[in-house]
């Protein structure tokens, strides 16, 4: 199983009727021997068929393979579509709706960056992973532009149980962020690095002490030694 497949955390698929399962088979050897470019399309396709047979496990393994593939031939918007997919039949994925929030930024879709941010942070408050997402948001806030995006971050934030986060967020809405990052390309390779690295189960997580209260403690420690 492949990291993203992990990371959208899929279970082991119920078999197909054996003509549906021929078919998908067939798309699997036609995955394995595509040409680099058509891999996620192949899975892809499984994953409709599979989705259209009522397999909706074995459609979202397929789903996340196909991410996989567009996401390493850098095709950014067809993951980002497969993603949608997802969401479509389990609106409140929350490591999906992670994904899917990098996926909007790194293309600049700041409107469905900001629907699924909050989408994102309701299904991982629910969920019981606010540290999580909570981290992942204020990432994606430190190097956007935007900002709208910038104050849904932080009232997110807020929601999270995050407040002093919020707040640093907030004062970045008019200058945007200090790390902010303006050229396309760049944002793009950023986040989509950062939607796996994040994943990681040894990633650092956030706390809600500001950077700035961290340095001013660092110097207050100096100056009495």
């Amino acid at each position: 199983m492949s990291f993203l497949s992990r990371f959208f955390g899929f279970r082991t698929p119920k078999s197909a009727p054996p003509d549906v399962e021929a078919e998908l088979s067939r798309l699997e050897g036609e995955a394995e021997d595509a040409r680099p470019g058509y891999v996620g399309s192949a899975y892809n396709r499984a994953g409709d068929l599979a989705l259209r047979s009522d397999h909706a496990d074995r459609a979202m393994t397929y789903y996340g393979r196909a991410i996989d593939a567009f996401l390493e031939d850098s095709q950014r918007e067809a993951a980002r579509g497969v993603a949608n997919k997802i969401i479509r039949v389990r609106p409140k994925a929350v490591r999906t709706l992670c994904t899917l929030t990098w996926l909007d930024l790194a293309v600049r879709h700041d409107g469905m960056a900001l629907r699924h941010l909050q989408d994102y942070a309701e299904a991982a408050a629910k969920a019981g992973e606010q540290v999580r997402a909570a981290t992942h948001i204020f990432r994606m806030a430190s190097i956007s532009a935007g900002g709208g995006f910038l104050a849904g971050a932080a009232d997110a934030l807020e929601e999270l149980g995050f407040p002093n986060r919020a707040t640093e967020v907030r004062g970045w809405t008019e200058d945007g962020a200090p790390d902010a990052i303006l050229d396309e390309e760049a944002l793009s390779t950023a986040c989509l690095e950062a939607a796996v690295a994040s994943a990681s189960p040894e990633a650092e997580l956030l706390s809600d002490e500001p950077e700035s209260a961290s340095v001013d403690e660092d110097a207050e420690a100096r100056a009495g030694s």
